[in-house]
């Protein structure tokens, strides 16, 4: 089975999680990679978490790093079904509503911080994490990305 980086569309993914970060923050995400694919290989497997959801009404998750994976404590196939407000507790959902909604308008924020909850009933806070916007080739919005590298468990 192919890695799910290694396909077409998931090196297209990650030209767009790095295009759109240089776009809004002004600087590369924090990988050393030049071609394509040692791109979207060097994101799934970079020690920070790297995740992203679609532009639905109730947004899908279409991408999680190995970090994020194993933070959320699902296979790929299970976080990109899962719908993102599924990520942080029900009493949570009112703020990461706001904080997504405060993206889409200024582009991105750094220093988010937050309680997310995994697959298995597993709570933790997530802190410095930043979230911007994802642009498609043309510049149309096409989704959110978040990263992290600073988590503990509650």
């Amino acid at each position: 089975m192919i890695e799910p980086w290694a396909t077409d569309w998931g090196v297209a993914h990650a030209a767009t999680l790095a295009r759109s970060f240089r776009h809004w923050l002004r600087r590369d995400l924090p990988v050393a990679a030049v071609e394509p694919s040692d791109l979207a290989q060097a994101l799934f497997s970079a020690p920070f978490v790297l995740v992203s959801h679609g532009t639905q009404a109730d947004p899908v998750l279409t991408y999680g790093n190995r970090a994020a994976l194993a933070l959320w404590e699902m296979s790929w196939d299970e976080l990109t079904r899962t719908p993102s407000r599924l990520t942080a507790e029900p009493v949570a959902r009112e703020d990461r509503a706001r904080l997504l909604a405060e993206v889409t308008q200024h582009g991105h924020i750094a220093n988010y911080a937050g309680v997310r909850i995994s697959k298995f009933g597993r709570r933790f806070r997530i802190a410095q994490a930043i979230v911007w916007n994802l642009l498609d080739e043309h510049g149309a919005p096409c989704g959110q990305a978040a990263m992290f590298d600073r988590w503990d468990y509650l």
